[in-house]
């Protein structure tokens, strides 16, 4: 149950994160806004990271990790630009569902390329979602 604490967490700061996000792009260029929260974030990260492992041995990580990493981050980042000027043009209660459908494309993407598997029932809650989304989202 371990993962399901840090699951909940994430959960509640990314909600944390529309609403902040929202009242902070409100005067200011999204991609500005991007930056400024991606340099906050980058220095608590590495702030975690110098604290909890130790001892940090970048030269031990693998190519492969190196570049899914790399490529995960650049995804990550075109997200957050992307939902920035979303979340500039939109409200919350409709740019946020819309984004939580990364739930559905991330158990897509790992049963193609990952080869998880996905269960009769676990389809079911996959299509709540997106109908959960849409209806949140449509006007």
């Amino acid at each position: 149950m371990n993962w399901l604490f840090w699951a909940l967490g994430a959960a509640l700061f990314a909600g944390l994160t529309a609403v902040l996000a929202k009242a902070g792009v409100k005067d200011i260029h999204p991609n500005l806004a991007t930056a400024i929260r991606t340099s906050v974030a980058l220095l608590l990260t590495w702030v975690l990271a110098l604290a909890t492992v130790s001892p940090l041995k970048l030269e031990s990580i693998s190519s492969r990790s190196w570049w899914f990493l790399a490529a995960s981050g650049t995804a990550t980042g075109l997200s957050w630009i992307c939902y920035f000027n979303a979340l500039q043009k939109g409200n919350v209660k409709q740019v946020a569902p819309i984004d939580k459908l990364s739930v559905v494309i991330a158990v897509v993407l790992a049963l193609c390329f990952l080869g998880e598997k996905v269960s009769e029932k676990e389809w079911m809650g996959i299509s709540l979602m997106v109908a959960g989304s849409l209806v949140l989202a449509w006007k």
